[in-house]
Formats: C-alpha cells, structure tokens, sequence
C-alpha cells in the first residue's frame, strides 16, 4: 500500500470515527425539575392587594398572565398585563432550572421597574424564590412564597426587607387558571 493511500485511508477512519462519536451524543433533554414548570403553563388570572409601604400605595391588583413551555421543555415564557396602584403594569418572564446550581430561575422585564431575576426552589407544593435589589445605598431583600392550592389555583405573598430578619408584606393574592 502506497503512503499516500495509508494516509487517505487513516483520514477517512478518523472522519468517520469522530462523526459516529458525534451521532452517538444526544441532544440534552429537559428533566423532571423542568417538568415542574408546566403547572404555570395557561392562562392565569390574579387578584390581590397591594400593602401601602416604603415600595408604593396600597389597593387592588389585578393580572391575566399567560404562559407556555417553551419549545425543547427547559424554560416557562409568561406574558402579563395588568393594573396595580401604581398604574398599568406590562410584565415578560422567563422560567427555568438550572442544573448546575441546583435552583430554579426566574428573569423579568416590567415596564414600571428595572429588570430582576431570582432563585427559586420547590418544597412539596410549595415553591420559595429570593432576590436582592439594591435601591442606592441600601439593598432590599424580596422573598415570594406561591403555594399551589389546587391543579388550577395557588397563592402567592411577596415580602421584603431591608436586614432579612423584619419582613414586610407588600402583595397578597391568589390566581386561577382560567384556560390551559
């Protein structure tokens, strides 16, 4: 066999050797965690009450959101709109886990504040997200408990603080699924 015949044969062998590995991989697949997910996907409508405090005027919210999995199952993507004490309020968020970190995230853009995200994590029907915010000098701690009541119903509290250990209530409501 001549080398130049060895060489081409030894290129196709490693040619082919690297895309069989390359086929053999698969595409990532989204977990049981990001399963989880999919109790927020539909429609979903919010009422509640917005406690007067160092973040606003108190009185009556009211949301629609709508949610869907995003396509591959990894992330929630939610749309809202709605009214607060404050004025109409326009929300997009992103929902996920992250497997490295071990903790669901959540990422929001409102037309009314500056975008924020959070971690989060699930405790039987019970799903707990934190976030710090730092508001000029001080940072403001928000803990959100939303607790699902029924396959188409939960409660959520917002609470903040300024030390982590006198909270605040600032939003308390509940939500139902309107459609799916």
């Amino acid at each position: 066999m001549s080398k130049n015949r060895l060489v081409r044969w030894a290129l196709a062998l490693g040619c082919t050797a690297v895309a069989t590995a390359a086929l053999a991989q698969e595409m990532p697949k989204s977990g049981p965690e990001h399963e989880k997910l999919g109790y927020f996907a539909g429609k979903w409508q919010f009422e509640g009450e917005s406690k007067e405090g160092p973040m606003g005027p108190g009185g009556a919210i009211a949301y629609i959101e709508t949610c869907e999995l995003f396509e591959g199952g990894f992330a929630l993507v939610c749309e809202s709109e709605g009214t607060s004490p404050m004025g109409p309020t326009k929300t997009f968020s992103i929902m996920s886990y992250d497997t490295e970190k071990e903790a669901y995230t959540y990422h929001a853009v409102q037309n009314d504040m500056p975008a924020f995200s959070a971690i989060g994590k699930l405790e039987a029907k019970t799903w707990h997200w934190k976030t710090e915010t730092k508001m000029g000098s001080e940072t403001m701690y928000t803990r959100v408990t939303i607790t699902e009541t029924s396959p188409t119903s939960y409660t959520f509290k917002v609470e903040m603080s300024t030390d982590k250990n006198n909270w605040m209530t600032g939003v308390e409501g509940t939500s139902t699924k309107t459609a799916s």
